[in-house]
């Protein structure tokens, strides 16, 4: 649990975050560039995932964490030796491939873990918990990036960076990882690949856990418009990151309540979610800097679904190939999240709550409560 929290803070306190976009603007590249540059992180991101899942799956989902912050390190460490288009490419090509290094190994091995010890109900408290604490690194980031620069510009943040990278994969190390069964060790990487893939789309429960873990993560590149939503409403620009503080802080809020969101029907949670559908549009009809509390109470009830329904993901995954299954979810996560780009570009708010409303009505026939069974040797 606590190397788990620890984890969780240095993988998001890493103050080359806010700056990237604008160190490759005053490195001279133009915005084409940068927008390849971002095609490029996106491209190997997707194209990795599911099969560096099953690798975490057929050898160490620990190694995988750690790998993940090596490569990261490494990334940074060629945009600072190699600033330009090529440097800065490369660099993210091995952030994209460590980021699907990370994506299903951490819930599986973090759930596998916990089951080891008769604990895996408690699987939605601890990474509640996770995702709170990502959510709330996120201010003493900005903070941190912002005197770093003062003190030696982008090489001092960049080099701060690579240290917080490997000071997480150290972390990463004492994670305590499960000895799994022998269908795992018995299986090849290509079987368990299969096994995995398998799984997602033919077991029906896993499948429509899948599919909704995929719609509701895929919302949240919604907070990718909350700085243009408080331009509109009337903050003034040098106002903006005071006025979305309160986002965060209630999307934090509301992931730490996972472990109580574990125990509500799924039902209740379609209304929870159906709940939040009215504030995100009561927002935009305020359209007012005071609009960005209720969007708070939008994310921090959003953000208590979003990890319940990777809890029941979670615990409806039978096979050893827990990894790449949660890995498929993440490829849907990132093509639902083009979903809410072209929702905004028609609607704004009022597109993406469309889009909620939706994953809503799926929520109460899709994502059953499955019963958690015992999978591993105590």
């Amino acid at each position: 649990m606590r190397v788990s929290l620890w984890w969780a803070a240095l993988t998001y306190l890493v103050p080359i975050y806010p700056l990237y976009a604008v160190l490759f603007a005053d490195t001279g590249l133009s915005g084409a560039e940068i927008s390849l540059l971002f095609l490029i992180w996106s491209s190997v991101s997707i194209l990795a995932e599911v099969p560096l899942g099953a690798v975490a799956d057929r050898f160490s989902r620990r190694s995988s964490l750690v790998g993940a912050s090596l490569l990261q390190a490494l990334g940074y460490v060629l945009w600072i030796t190699l600033p330009g288009f090529a440097g800065f490419a490369v660099g993210f090509v091995l952030w994209g491939l460590g980021g699907a290094l990370e994506s299903g190994a951490f819930e599986a091995l973090l759930y596998d873990g916990l089951a080891a010890q008769g604990e895996e109900s408690t699987f939605a408290l601890v990474n509640g918990r996770v995702t709170a604490v990502n959510l709330l690194t996120e201010l003493p980031t900005a903070a941190l990036a912002s005197g770093l620069f003062a003190l030696g510009g982008y090489r001092l943040a960049a080099w701060v960076s690579v240290g917080v990278c490997l000071a997480a994969a150290w972390v990463a190390s004492r994670f305590p990882e499960a000895v799994r069964g022998a269908d795992g060790d018995e299986l090849g990487y290509v079987e368990m690949l299969k096994v995995g893939l398998r799984e997602a789309a033919a077991n029906r429960v896993v499948r429509r856990a899948v599919i909704v873990v995929a719609l509701l993560g895929g919302l949240d590149a919604f907070e990718e418009y909350f700085p243009l939503m408080a331009l509109a409403w009337g903050v003034p620009a040098g106002w903006v990151p005071l006025a979305m503080v309160a986002i965060p802080l209630a999307g934090a809020a509301g992931a730490a309540l996972g472990g109580f969101g574990s125990r509500l029907r799924t039902r209740t949670l379609g209304v929870l979610l159906g709940v939040a559908v009215a504030v995100l549009v009561v927002s935009g009809v305020l359209r007012s800097p005071a609009g960005l509390l209720v969007v708070a109470g939008f994310y921090g009830l959003y953000q208590l679904v979003l990890v319940v329904a990777e809890a029941r993901l979670q615990d409806s995954i039978e096979g050893p190939a827990r990894a790449t299954v949660t890995s498929v979810a993440g490829i849907g996560i990132e093509v639902s999240a083009l979903a809410v780009y072209g929702v905004w570009a028609v609607g704004e708010v009022f597109g993406v709550a469309a889009l909620v409303a939706l994953v809503a009505l799926l929520l109460p026939r899709w994502l059953r409560q499955a019963p958690v069974v015992e999978r591993l040797p105590q």
